[in-house]
């Protein structure tokens, strides 16, 4: 029998009370593989990738792992699909007043049993595989952009988790930093086998580390093209994927 997917999203319909975002949604996600999630603004990205991570249900459809229906289980069984999960939300969402060690060591003291000694020892190897060795006593606000995500990252991988969901890694880093954060998460999926999901509009990131891209579209308010980018930018007959995917500069500056 072939293995199911990791994750697989079912005739996905996704509102705020009357209001339609998207409907129609409907992917497969092999394990191990990098999902783009990709559009301009106000097509449905971060509201596909809430439904994704649980924080809101669908208004029809059905979201699997593993083949087991999220929002059909019970708390029980939520929880512990949840416990598969690294999240690494925009600006990387650490707490100003914790350290990068206390930050990092969160998760763990939260959700296992293990010892103070125990906890420092991987919350170092976290930091010190995101570049950040020796800054376990720094304050959020004494890091730059880049630092700031990669310590969110560490902190999204204390748990060593199987699947991990970025919303919006590269917004506002400069080059440097941006590629560099793509270059782990392409390292993160090689060294440790983690299905990756990322809500993003950058070029640069969706053509470096994407295997599938899926595009949402704010005027159909549904899923208009699915594929490697690089297939979808040579074949789409779709103007508004090709139009999007050949932008100049890999930044979208407008509106919805």
């Amino acid at each position: 029998m072939p293995e199911a997917p990791h994750i697989e999203v079912k005739d996905l319909v996704c509102a705020y009370g009357d209001y339609l975002v998207l409907r129609d949604i409907s992917f497969k996600v092999k394990r191990a593989e990098i999902l783009v999630i990709m559009g301009r603004s106000g097509c449905g990205k971060s509201t596909l990738l809430k439904h994704l991570i649980g924080l809101r249900e669908p208004r029809e459809g059905q979201v699997l792992y593993d083949g087991n229906d999220f929002f059909a289980g019970s708390e029980k069984d939520r929880q512990q699909l949840l416990r598969k999960f690294g999240v690494l939300y925009q600006g990387g969402a650490l707490w100003s007043s914790m350290t990068l060690e206390e930050n990092v060591s969160f998760p763990l003291e939260e959700y296992t049993n293990l010892k103070k000694s125990q906890i420092r020892e991987i919350v170092d190897m976290k930091l010190s595989q995101m570049g950040l060795k020796g800054f376990q006593s720094f304050y959020p606000n004494e890091l730059s952009g880049g630092m700031r995500k990669r310590a969110g990252l560490a902190r999204a991988m204390a748990l060593d988790p199987e699947i991990l969901f970025f919303d919006e890694p590269s917004s506002g880093l400069d080059p440097v930093s941006s590629k560099r954060l793509d270059d782990l998460i392409l390292n993160i999926r090689d060294l440790f086998n983690t299905t990756v999901v990322v809500v993003t509009h950058e070029l640069d990131s969706i053509f470096a580390i994407a295997d599938k891209a899926v595009m949402l579209s704010p005027q159909t308010k549904s899923m208009i093209a699915i594929g490697d980018p690089n297939d979808l930018i040579e074949n789409s007959e779709n103007e508004r994927v090709t139009e999007f995917l050949s932008r100049k500069g890999g930044r979208y500056m407008g509106g919805a």
